[in-house]
């Protein structure tokens, strides 16, 4: 008789006590005789024919119970440690799904009303007025400039017939040299108008990113600062307990009269 031992499986005694009763059975169970074959045919060996391994239908249900409990006690975990599932009487909504937080703590939030503080901070009406008046510098040189053309056209349609060919030709060479540059000066100017803003954008907010950074570090120490805004704003509502807008503008002011008192 062959036996099959699965290496995976430890043995036990009593295993061990159940394949020697089953050898001392067979030895005193009389053989059967076994049916004459042919001899054309090769007999065939029973210790070469592939044995089988009985299933242990008891192991495979203990697993299955075994994996079924696991489950559970996942779900039973999940359940009381995040929150899922509990019931809140005072929530409005009764179909809101209850947040999940974290086990090392809730992440500390604030956000700075960007309106407000572009509004308020002195720094930034600076900066504007600054901007307002290289603009309207501009848009006067343009003015300006279309304001004498259009005198010395005038003047040359009036007093033309009186000069000779070739000081038409001149006078007319000239007028359409500056009408040319006045047709590409308008965009020019708009262009360094707006380069000019973006210059000052970038300087504003490089102070405003810098500021909130050394003051998050000295004070509340929030993991994230929104930014909030009328019109593009991420987010449909922020809770009021988290603006911190009026505490930056306060910090932001009082750095720029620093800076403009070293300046003098």
């Amino acid at each position: 008789m062959e036996i099959i031992q699965d290496l995976n499986k430890p043995v036990d005694d009593n295993s061990l006590d159940t394949i020697k009763m089953e050898q001392e059975n067979q030895e005193q169970r009389p053989a059967k005789p076994e049916p004459p074959q042919p001899q054309n045919q090769p007999t065939t060996n029973a210790s070469q024919a592939p044995a089988q391994q009985p299933t242990n239908k008891t192991g495979k249900g203990l697993l299955f119970c075994n994996i079924v409990l696991l489950i559970g006690l996942v779900l039973i975990y999940i359940f009381h440690f995040t929150g899922i599932g509990a019931k809140n009487p005072n929530r409005v909504n009764p179909n809101a799904s209850m947040p999940v937080i974290a086990e090392d703590g809730q992440l500390k939030i604030a956000f700075v009303d960007s309106d407000s503080l572009l509004a308020k901070y002195q720094y930034a009406i600076d900066l504007q007025e600054e901007l307002n008046k290289y603009k309207d510098a501009q848009e006067k040189s343009y003015q300006q400039q279309m304001t004498k053309f259009q005198t010395d056209y005038q003047n040359y349609l009036k007093t033309g017939e009186n000069m000779t060919l070739s000081q038409q030709q001149a006078t007319e060479a000239e007028l359409k040299q500056r009408a040319d540059k006045l047709a590409t000066l308008e965009q020019e100017l708009a262009a360094k108008v707006m380069q000019k803003q973006m210059d000052s954008n970038i300087e504003l907010l490089n102070r405003i990113f810098a500021f909130v950074r050394e003051y998050n570090a000295d004070n509340q120490q929030f993991d994230i600062i929104l930014r909030k805004t009328f019109n593009d704003s991420p987010s449909l509502y922020m809770n009021p307990a988290m603006d911190i807008t009026d505490e930056i503008i306060e910090g932001l002011n009082n750095e720029y009269k620093e800076v403009k008192a070293k300046r003098k």
